[in-house]
């Protein structure tokens, strides 16, 4: 499970390491920080459609050498984009590692209930997603310092070679995991349509996470011109998020899904609004450590959900999961540069505000619904 937490942390660091390097990408490739937002867009949009694509394209290969496959297939592609002459071949880097996310996290976001007991799959799912915020910690604050440091490009180099360093961890210590059962896409829509659960799943990923992107991919314009943070401390901003993050991951992991994402949508709606309209260092720091605490359940409360929806379809509601989170990061950075470049930058943060109300009030309604049949998954 280490080794497949690691490929996690390794492919969400290279999705959203353009998070902390926007301003300096942009300013040196002469685009504005809403197209460059697009470095954040364009690889959410391709995972989101990789996740099925790939799931089913798997058949019956052996899952690991499925996940060193995409492995390599990012390394290769942050190792382009440093190289990269001109802002089109970065983007069509950045569609190679959207590839990678969504097939690698399709399969990956269904191993624990294959790797662990039963009564150990809480845990083991809160450990593969913890690479989720770990990459918050570690992988974007870091990505950013070296941005600072040695410029942009050599920062999506040492995401490349960070991905052939997990590479090797996959052959090691993953073991061989032939598929349990062939999946068709005729399968997905099909789940969708027969368990309301999965459906329920499916919108309250797209709510939640589009409003995140819509706020977080633009959270280093926020902090500087809405909080007024001095642009040196936003690296050391973005680590404390992470940790906070990290702290919220695990927090949620043995919790039930339903009451933590409520939360989660009450909560960052709240926060959202006001890292939008109070101005201040102080007070912008600390909503943005509440906001990596809050969202960082996201992720492993999203499994969960699927995966009690769908217990003996894990693979097939994991990818759809996987699906939609990912076109809501493409539509979250999409919305959010539309509004920066077409409104201000605080019109980001509450875009994903009213999202995150959205979502919340998703989340109660089918919780009530879920009492009312008296079912875990309420299937339908």
């Amino acid at each position: 499970m280490c080794a497949v937490a690691l490929g996690i942390f390794c492919l969400i660091t290279s999705e959203l390491l353009p998070v902390g390097l926007l301003t300096p990408v942009g300013a040196d490739l002469g685009v504005s920080d809403g197209v460059a937002g697009l470095m954040v867009t364009v690889p959410g949009l391709v995972a989101g459609f990789c996740a099925p694509l790939v799931t089913v394209g798997a058949g019956r290969l052996d899952r690991r050498f499925v996940l060193v496959g995409l492995i390599a297939l990012m390394a290769v592609a942050n190792l382009v984009a440093a190289l990269a002459p001109g802002f089109a071949v970065l983007l069509a880097a950045r569609l190679l590692v959207g590839v990678s996310v969504g097939g690698f996290w399709a399969i990956a976001g269904g191993l624990a209930v294959r790797l662990v007991p039963e009564r150990h799959v809480g845990r083991a799912t809160a450990l593969v997603f913890g690479g989720v915020p770990t990459a918050s910690v570690l992988g974007v604050p870091a990505g950013t310092l070296l941005g600072e440091l040695g410029g942009w490009r050599f920062a999506f180099a040492a995401v490349g070679g960070l991905g052939v360093l997990t590479l090797a961890a996959l052959l090691l210590l993953l073991p061989p995991l032939p598929p349990t059962r062939q999946i068709t896409f005729a399968q997905l829509p099909a789940l969708l349509r027969s368990n309301r659960g999965v459906r329920a799943g499916v919108a309250v990923t797209f709510l939640v996470v589009t409003g995140q992107f819509a706020a977080y991919t633009f959270v280093r314009p926020i902090l500087q011109d809405v909080s007024g943070v001095d642009a040196g401390y936003v690296s050391t901003l973005l680590l404390g998020y992470g940790l906070a993050g990290v702290a919220g991951n695990f927090l949620a992991g043995s919790r039930d899904a339903h009451r933590t994402l409520l939360a989660v949508g009450v909560c960052l709606a709240v926060i959202l609004a006001l890292i939008a309209t109070v101005p201040g260092a102080v007070a912008g720091s600390v909503l943005l450590l509440a906001w990596g605490l809050v969202y960082g359940g996201v992720s492993v409360s999203c499994q969960s959900w699927m995966i009690k929806a769908a217990p003996d379809d894990a693979e097939a509601a994991s990818s759809l999961m996987v699906a939609m989170f990912n076109l809501a990061i493409a539509a979250g950075a999409l919305s959010g540069g539309l509004a920066v470049d077409g409104i201000s930058v605080p019109a980001a943060p509450l875009t994903g505000a009213v999202l995150m109300a959205l979502a919340a009030g998703t989340v109660w309604a089918t919780s009530t619904s879920r009492r009312a049949t008296g079912g875990p998954s309420a299937r339908s």
